[in-house]
């Protein structure tokens, strides 16, 4: 959508509703809330034309905190609501905000169709590798063997990758960011709203009462380091407290090497978001600190592609000019029509 620069101009605080945050003290969802209320007086939209949408669970409770419009929806059902909004309402900008419960559970095949349409809206899916409003059972993401309070001799089901899923439904912009890295977590906030299509970021989001610590090897200051990549584009993919490690491709299986011993920064992988074959940024998505690798984070990939909510549009303008403007009640008394008395 286009961005108006003679509106007044907004603080964060105009972003922010009456209402009292009831998230439990200390949980992640407080910095997500903050970035988001400091990137959108950046984007020069106005209030009333920003709409979030979210599911069931702790992260759908954003609606109430934004002065904006919005919807707490049904479990699951956020991406379809926010499609027909889109395609209703095209002058909006429409953020869906959801968790890996409500996301990828129940909400998981309206999630995968909204990506794959590349309508113009913004999905941000708090991913904290737990459900915490029902109190601690396990969720899609949650590792192998974890145990919960639905598991209390360990999930024994394979976790699902909200990234890997994107990528495979063919997102145009794919993003992860960490709640404690609150310029980073910014900045991809702002470029995923600034992107024509679908937006899906992966936020790592701490729990700290039914999953505390899920995420402490990509958010200390002593690892992170090592345990995290930050993807730049056209740049060779380097990690490390030195910088002196990196990941290369033996064939078509990443490796981690140490720059320095023969190796260049020549030989490494270099990062580019905007290439149109997905494989790539699908290794990226696969890539796990369990199995030796660092985890990277930043946009995976950010391309063009036709959009659904314009598309749709266009058929009913065409028609239009057509047929004319349609009449409902003539459409309901057409065809084979029965009388019962």
């Amino acid at each position: 959508m286009s961005i108006d620069t003679t509106l007044p101009v907004l603080k964060p605080t105009d972003f922010a509703s009456d209402q009292d945050v009831r998230w439990c003290p200390g949980c992640g969802d407080y910095s997500i809330l903050a970035q988001m209320k400091k990137v959108l007086p950046t984007l020069g939209v106005p209030r009333e034309k920003i709409v979030f949408i979210s599911g069931i669970g702790c992260s759908s409770r954003f609606p109430y905190y934004m002065n904006t419009y919005g919807m707490h929806s049904i479990h699951g059902r956020a991406p379809a609501v926010a499609s027909g909004l889109k395609c209703a309402r095209p002058d909006l900008q429409v953020w869906v905000i959801t968790g890996d419960g409500d996301g990828l559970s129940i909400g998981g095949n309206h999630l995968m169709h909204a990506i794959r349409r590349n309508l113009d809206i913004n999905i941000v899916l708090f991913n904290n590798r737990i459900y915490g409003l029902t109190k601690g059972q396990y969720s899609p993401t949650s590792p192998l063997g974890q145990k919960t309070k639905s598991t209390p001799m360990g999930a024994i089901d394979n976790p699902l990758h909200p990234l890997s899923i994107a990528i495979g439904c063919e997102a145009t912009f794919v993003a992860r960011s960490i709640d404690t890295h609150i310029n980073h977590l910014g900045e991809v906030l702002k470029r995923a709203a600034e992107h024509p299509g679908t937006s899906f970021i992966e936020v790592y989001q701490n729990c700290n009462v039914f999953n505390d610590g899920a995420w402490d090897y990509a958010k200390d200051r002593d690892t992170k380091a090592d345990t995290t990549l930050e993807l730049q584009h056209g740049k060779p993919l380097i990690f490390g407290k030195n910088r002196e490690k990196g990941i290369r491709l033996n064939g078509m299986t990443p490796e981690v090497v140490e720059l320095g011993k023969g190796i260049t920064e020549d030989d490494l992988l270099f990062h580019d978001e905007k290439s149109p074959e997905p494989t790539l940024a699908y290794l990226l998505s696969r890539m796990r600190y369990e199995d030796g690798f660092p985890e990277p984070i930043g946009v995976f990939r950010c391309v063009d592609a036709p959009r659904y909510d314009q598309l749709a549009n266009q058929q009913i303008e065409e028609a239009t000019k057509k047929k004319g403007k349609g009449d409902l009640d003539a459409l309901f008394n057409s065809g084979d029509t029965w009388v019962v008395d």
